[in-house]
């Protein structure tokens, strides 16, 4: 049995040696073994590849103004392993990780064993969260933002109130498939035989393959700019304001904390699905209910204002459509603003085209790399530039701290790319910041 929190996170992040191993057969193990917590659960299942956290986080601080305690699971985390089971947008506690691990370690121990294989490091931690949800803290409603594609991903063994598909972009393409019609083919497999889907996806080729996978499941299907859109989107200083339309409600003047005109594309998700929640399941969600919890929602990452003087902003856009998302809101926000941007990606993305659209993007471009198996050099992703004014810092620290120095009144600096590199950058932007304030 393990006693501490850091060896039951070491115990989980082991299982990382296992890879990516799609199918359903080692959950619906776990889950019998269990008792079927997963049964035991109303949920919301929210797949697609851009826009997933920022949706669950508007949906759940609309629930929560409703009245409704609400479960999260997401992925990744960006600070502590233990943000991806969170209640009301609070990560569960050390002391309850270590719970978890010794309920799930003798059950993957036994399944190793057996012809399906061990379960790999998503599996453990998503059956964590069902049990967690089920038996140790019981709540309204859980969300599950899909870890990867749908189809076969382990959070598909629920059957929840309603599915949203927030976008459809080039992602994990060696698994998903190539084209937006093979990307949405694995996408669409959360939707289940009579349950409501919403779709924010826009190419015409995904929306084919989720309308024929909704009509073939019965499933009522709902797709901004058809049944529902977000229009009238106005930049604000720290979020946007938007109508939201649709063939139920129209409200007027909505307003978000977060940047960019994507994010109101995510908000005005969230807002159809609340409808649908509260006719289909009666939740007693108010117009006042929705215009607080838009206003409330934030997600760490996602075009982050980490200081404001000097205007400092991280945003984990990791594919095409997230960097086109990035370069859309800085010319819509800060249209002025001589932009330095630092780029670190992952070698098996297709980052060239994102790095063309940074090119245009950036007056000063830094490429750089970071401790991380999968990283791409820094001098692989500078060759796939063309940009006058590029550079490549060996070292991301010297290089943030060279470039906070650097920073002009009317300039802005803008860390992107993976993630995992925005887990790490994030806390020593902070503290040189903090160092600076001190100084001063």
């Amino acid at each position: 049995m393990l006693t501490t929190y850091e060896e039951a996170v070491e115990w989980i992040h082991s299982r990382l040696r296992l890879g990516i191993k799609p199918g359903l057969l080692r959950m619906e193990w776990m889950m019998e073994r269990l008792g079927n917590p997963e049964k035991k659960l109303r949920t919301i299942h929210v797949g697609g590849t851009n826009g997933k956290g920022s949706t669950v986080t508007f949906l759940r601080c609309i629930l929560e103004e409703a009245g409704c305690s609400v479960g999260t699971f997401t992925s990744p985390y960006l600070e502590h392993f233990n943000e991806r089971i969170s209640m009301s947008g609070k990560p569960c506690g050390d002391s309850e990780i270590v719970k978890l691990v010794n309920v799930i370690r003798p059950l993957a121990d036994e399944l190793e064993k057996t012809e399906l294989g061990g379960p790999t490091e998503f599996e453990v931690i998503t059956a964590m969260s069902m049990y967690y949800f089920a038996f140790m803290s019981p709540v309204d409603v859980v969300i599950y933002e899909v870890g990867l594609g749908g189809r076969f991903d382990s959070t598909n063994i629920i059957h929840p109130l309603l599915s949203i598909i927030t976008s459809i972009g080039r992602d994990h393409t060696a698994i998903l498939g190539d084209t937006y019609g093979e990307i949405a083919f694995e996408k669409a497999g959360i939707i289940k035989d009579g349950v409501s889907i919403i779709s924010g996806a826009s190419q015409e080729e995904a929306l084919a393959v989720i309308r024929k996978t909704a009509e073939d499941k019965k499933a009522p299907l709902y797709t901004a700019g058809g049944q529902f859109r977000a229009i009238e989107h106005t930049p604000l200083e720290n979020g946007g304001r938007f109508t939201f339309s649709s063939i139920f409600k129209e409200y007027h003047g909505l307003e978000i904390g977060m940047i960019g005109k994507h994010q109101a594309e995510n908000a005005a998700l969230a807002v159809m699905a609340c409808h649908i929640l509260s006719a289909n399941f009666s939740l007693p969600i108010e117009e006042r209910n929705i215009r607080a919890g838009l206003l409330r929602a934030s997600w760490p990452g996602r075009f982050e204002i980490l200081s404001a003087h000097p205007l400092v902003v991280i945003d984990g856009a990791h594919n095409e459509e997230g960097i086109k998302a990035l370069v859309s809101t800085l010319q819509d926000q800060y249209p002025g603003r001589k932009k330095t941007i630092m780029f670190a990606a992952l070698k098996d993305k297709k980052f060239e085209k994102m790095i063309r659209d940074l090119d245009a993007a950036a007056d000063r471009l830094v490429f750089t790399s970071f401790d991380f198996p999968r990283a791409a050099s820094a001098e692989d992703l500078s060759e796939a530039s063309i940009s006058a004014s590029k550079l490549t810092a060996s070292d991301w620290r010297a290089g943030i701290s060279d470039e906070l120095k650097r920073i002009e009144t009317d300039g802005m600096f803008v860390v992107t790319g993976s993630l995992y590199f925005l887990s790490v950058v994030k806390p020593y932007i902070q503290e040189v910041l903090n160092q600076r304030k001190e100084i001063l």
